[in-house]
This record gives C-alpha cells, structure tokens and sequence, in this order.
C-alpha cells in the first residue's frame, strides 16, 4: 500500500490560505449584516460547513479564537462585537478586493494633464526661470545647449543655457460619497446596499492611506440626509425610508463649498428614483411615479452644485427606463457623468472613474 505524505510547509500554506479565504469572507458579511459579528459568525459557519472548509485541522471554534487573537473582534456581554482594528480590517479588505480586480493600468496618482509645480518628473524640459527648483535641473541638456552655442572661451554655462524638468502636476480633491439607503436598495430581492457600502469603505481607506490631503465625506441619504463618520459606515443599513435625493445634493453642496480644495466632487450611489422633498419644513413624500415637484426641485440642486463648479457623477444601480431618464436629465443639466452599472460591476466602475478622474482639473 502508498501512502502520499503532504509536505508539511504545504500543510501550513494550504490551512494560511483557508484561514485567509474565511476572513474575506467574513469581511463581506460584515458589510451585509450592518457590523453585526454575531450574525456574520452564523453565516460564515453555515458557509463553511456547506463548502467544508471547516475540518479537525481548522475548526469553525479555531477561526473565530484566531479572530479574536487577531483583535479583530472582541467580547461583549452579549456576543461579539468588532474592534477598531476590525473596522480598518473591513475597509481595507473592500479596497483590496476592488483593486485586484482592476485591470493594470486602469489607476493612476491622482495626475492631471497639466504640467507645472508638481512631483514627478516628465521627459519633456523647458528654459530655467527665476525660482525654479535647483533640483529639477537638466544638467545633460543645459551642458549640451553650451557646447552648440558658438563661444570663443571654451565651454561655459550661462543662465540662457539651463533647461529645467517639467513635473506633472498632482491635485487634491475634496470628494462626497451620497449612499442611497432607501427601502428599495433591498427591494425585489436584489442587495443593492451592500456593494455600495463596500465602495464607500474601500474610498475612505484609500483616501486615507494614499491621498492623505484628499478629503471624503460620506452622506447616507432616506427620507433626509445626513453626514455620518468612517466608524458609523459600516453599521449603516437601509430603513424604511423614502429617497430625499434633493436633500442628499444641498448638504453634499453645502460641505464642499466649504473646502478649500480645488477639486470638488460628487459621487452618488442609487437607484434612481428621488421620492421624497422637504417643503416648508414637512417631508412631502410620493413613491408612485416620478413626481413632478419632486423632480423639478432635485434638478433645481443639480443647477445649483454646478454653478459653485461641483460635478456630480452618479451610478445608477437600476435599470427601469423610466429612471434612466431622470438621471440622465440630471446629468445634463449638471453637466456631470452618469454610469448605468450592474451591481457585480458597480466596484470596479466607481473605483476606475474615481481614479481617472483624478487626472484632471475640475473647471
């Protein structure tokens, strides 16, 4: 009789990698049950009994200790409950899911097509001016307008002959992320909140460890809108609320005027369809149709973001004709962008044309 022996480093790569698998897992569970680690550990140990990823050698008992080992989640007096560190693990485990999944060279670092007072030098050289950077110097290039330069002294170097690198410029950007967490985000069996969410903690971690002079806002907005910090996003859900996408745009408007950014923007995430508008200090509501005051008003917003200059670019997670229409009616008159994007795609389409859209300045 053979017996195959598995070497044990393969063993301990082979369980390092289940443990891993599990963990992303568990990420996305995290998002979809609101933060709450009691019903993530439900699901993520009838996942892995259903696919085995459980055995003697990695029991459902050993992940969740590891977890905690790993101060990702913490001990309550009534379950479990996810530590700081554990917030930060959700949020940079969206963000590696997202950019592994971008083809190469779809981002970028924050570049615009402008050349000027920047970081990164170009190939392209211009004459010296009076306070230019000495360390931008094209020395190869100066010394070689010298030796073309008709002189009866031998080589010398005067100031005409210096040339200087361009660099491309970088920008900073102040950026409002509008979550829609109206009742539809879940209606007709389709999870439209949870991708969303996952969007809006990949940026905040993106934002945070690669853009540290960027500036993100994030704003859920139902019935009203409201600002909510990093810690709170990953315990937002949806309710029984209405769409007050007027709402969502006057305080995104109001926060960024505030900036002093250059660069201001608006990304919104929903279905579409605003329902909701305050008049007079009471919540008009009408869920039939597109109401005609509703809609007017909403676009009266998207008027006013684009006189103070700020873009909205929206992603549209539903596909009904009828709401199409009104955001690309939105678009227009914002002069904005809209994306029309499945909900397995919505990630990678935020994430590219947030990164594109770096690349250039907003006029």
């Amino acid at each position: 009789m053979k017996v195959a022996y598995l070497d044990w480093k393969e063993g301990v790569k082979r369980l390092a990698d289940r443990f891993k698998l599990l963990k992303k897992i568990f990420s996305i569970l995290l998002i979809q049950e609101d933060g709450n680690v009691d019903r993530a550990l439900q699901l993520l140990k009838a996942i892995g009994n259903s696919y085995a990823l459980f055995d003697e050698d990695l029991t459902f008992e050993d992940v969740k200790a590891r977890l905690v080992g790993e101060k990702l989640i913490g001990k309550t007096p009534s379950g479990f409950a996810l530590t700081p560190r554990g917030e930060r693990f959700i949020r940079t485990e969206s963000l590696n899911q997202i950019f592994t999944s971008l083809k190469p060279g779809a981002f970028g670092d924050h570049r615009t097509p402008h050349i000027g007072r920047g970081l990164e030098r170009t190939a392209e050289t211009r004459p010296y001016r009076f306070g230019d950077d000495c360390a931008d110097i094209d020395f190869v290039g100066s010394y070689k307008s010298a030796l073309f330069r008709p002189s009866t002294n031998g080589l010398t170097l005067v100031e005409d002959d210096l040339k200087v690198f361009e660099t491309e410029r970088h920008v900073s950007v102040a950026t409002a992320l509008l979550v829609d967490v109206s009742h539809s985000m879940i209606l007709y069996g389709e999870d439209r909140i949870t991708p969303a969410k996952r969007v809006a903690l990949a940026l905040v971690e993106l934002i945070r460890t690669r853009y540290p002079k960027d500036a993100l806002h994030v704003i859920l907005f139902g019935d009203n809108a409201k600002e909510i910090s990093v810690r709170d996003l990953t315990y937002a859900g949806v309710g029984p609320y209405h769409t007050n996408t007027q709402a969502a745009l006057r305080l995104a408007r109001q926060i960024l005027v505030r900036k002093k950014h250059t660069n201001r923007q608006i990304f919104m995430i929903t279905d579409g369809k605003p329902s909701a508008l305050f008049e007079d200090g009471c919540l008009y509501l009408n869920p039939f149709g597109l109401d005609r005051k509703i809609v007017n008003k909403t676009l009266d917003e998207a008027a006013e973001c684009r006189r103070h200059r700020i873009p909205i670019t929206t992603f549209m997670v539903a596909q009904d004709p009828l709401l199409v229409r009104f955001v690309e009616n939105l678009t227009k008159v914002n002069q904005g962008r809209a994306f029309f994007s499945s909900l397995d795609k919505l990630e990678q389409t935020v994430f590219v044309d947030f990164l594109r859209n770096r690349q250039r300045r907003v006029r």
